[in-house]
């Protein structure tokens, strides 16, 4: 029997007021941020709803519009030290815009006087400025450019009202999301000459918030996706997957926490005036370990997180590279760490998840950059030598994009750039001219690699024994 498609006429419940515009529709976002707004909601203490901004042209806005804002999530995991799956309908998405076939409508959202906050996740490459200049009506490329003609139209047709300025709260993981965020658009508006008055407004009127993030998301569950219909008794394209535990540390000063009140609704929503030392644990020991076993554990062969863990020889080389190499380059409180590595170590074997690795290789250079370099580099100068497995991993990363089995022919998504260059990369065996190129690739690097003498030759040396005995082989013998 065919099941009928999740819509408004199944979930008997009204949209709200618009309040959030949202760049992003995928998977994080929804089990995340749109969760968080949803329980908000659903407590009484909110009332808002959301416009998602499609931020590339291929996007899934058209089926979320299909099932009129609607989707259901799945929470797995541990839960007071108990297994438990949830599930709940997310209601607070009213529609989805693409900007690149909708801009006037995407333009327009900017006039309404109730729109307050601006959420997004366009991934660790999305906060960059490009230096587009689009013509008149025409959509600009990157997401910062997208805000900023969104801000100006608001600032224009608001006669530059600073009650109207919104508070911009962005989850990508790079250090200072929300001042980088505001730099890059200040950058636009000075390019396109936008003028003064718009440039004070953008710094005196908007609140832009440093922000963390920590939600473990496998995504749509295909493989037990049918199943999960029949029991629901609808049709969801959307389906998306989370585990149980969730962290949203937002610094900003105490309106930020007026406006949104998720430590009220009983979320682990944290408002501070200093996220750096909850982002540095997270970012370099829970991002740092998956960034790491993604390309190791793929040429390896495995296909999930959990599979990893699941590895003897895989797991020792994770569970070291956290205890050995990460964890001695932060200045935090020694036994605070070591207890939120064993933590995240248990939210990677969560039974529920199935967290697919391919999914985490999305822009593995710059995770790289932002998520394993720092300990890469604080290790070097703490112990005056490189750390093995951290750079051993970047040396796989570089392997698994050479691709040179062809297995993974055009599943590997990453800067256009650095695509076509491991195109031409793939029967090179001038290990050390392979890296040597992939170094030198400006746009993911910024020449942070060359600050290490010694890298680029360690790199090489990794890779070439990775191409010519494989990866179980390597990690049986180097580590």
């Amino acid at each position: 029997m065919k099941l009928q498609p999740l819509n408004r006429t199944l979930i008997q419940e009204d949209k709200k007021p618009e309040k959030i515009l949202q760049f992003g529709e995928g998977n994080f976002l929804r089990a995340f941020a749109n969760w968080c707004v949803d329980t908000i909601n659903k407590k009484g203490l909110l009332n808002a709803g959301v416009v998602v901004v499609q931020p590339i042209p291929n996007g899934m806005v058209s089926v979320l519009n299909e099932q009129e804002g609607l989707y259901t999530l799945y929470l797995n995991g541990i839960k007071k030290g108990e297994p438990v799956s949830e599930h709940q309908v997310v209601t607070c998405i009213n529609r989805g815009l693409n900007p690149y076939t909708e801009y006037e409508a995407y333009l327009k959202t900017a006039e309404n006087p109730e729109m307050q906050m601006v959420i997004s996740n366009t991934t660790e490459a999305g906060i960059a400025f490009k230096g587009e200049v689009p013509a008149d009506g025409e959509t600009p490329d990157s997401f910062p450019g997208k805000l900023t003609a969104w801000l100006h139209h608001r600032f224009k047709f608001f006669a530059g009202d600073e009650s109207k300025g919104p508070t911009i709260i962005p989850c990508e993981l790079i250090n200072h999301n929300g001042k980088v965020l505001e730099d890059t658009i200040l950058k636009y508006a000075a390019l396109w000459q936008l003028g003064k008055d718009f440039e004070n407004w953008i710094e005196n009127a908007c609140m832009f918030c440093n922000t963390l993030v920590d939600r473990i998301v496998p995504g749509y569950p295909k493989e037990k996706a049918a199943e999960l219909c029949k029991d629901l008794g609808y049709e969801d394209k959307l389906l998306v997957e989370g585990e149980q535990f969730h962290l949203w540390v937002i610094e900003g000063p105490d309106e930020v926490k007026e406006k949104f009140p998720a430590d009220i609704a009983g979320l682990n929503v944290v408002f501070t005036n200093n996220q750096a030392p909850y982002r540095s644990r997270k970012v370099r020991i829970l991002n740092g370990a998956h960034t790491t076993m993604v390309p190791v554990g793929l040429l390896y062969g495995v296909e999930t997180v959990k599979d990893v863990m699941d590895d003897a020889l895989l797991y020792n080389f994770i569970r070291k590279t956290i205890f050995d190499e990460i964890i001695p380059t932060l200045d935090l409180d020694q036994s605070e760490l070591v207890t939120f590595a064993e933590d995240v170590l248990d939210r990677f074997r969560n039974p529920y998840i199935k967290h697919m690795l391919l999914s985490i290789s999305l822009n593995s250079h710059s995770k790289y950059l932002t998520r394993i370099f720092p300990s890469v580099e604080a290790y070097f100068k703490n112990e005056g030598k490189l750390p093995e497995r951290l750079v051993f991993g970047l040396a796989a990363m570089i392997q698994l994009f050479r691709n040179v089995n062809g297995k993974l022919e055009g599943q590997l998504k990453d800067n256009a750039e650095v695509l076509e260059l491991y195109q031409q990369l793939k029967t090179e065996t001038d290990y050390e001219k392979i890296v040597e190129q992939v170094f030198a690739v400006e746009s993911i690097w910024g020449g942070e690699l060359d600050k290490l003498s010694t890298l680029k030759m360690q790199t090489a040396t990794y890779l070439k024994a990775i191409d010519e005995k494989g990866m179980k082989t390597c990690l049986e013998e180097l580590f």
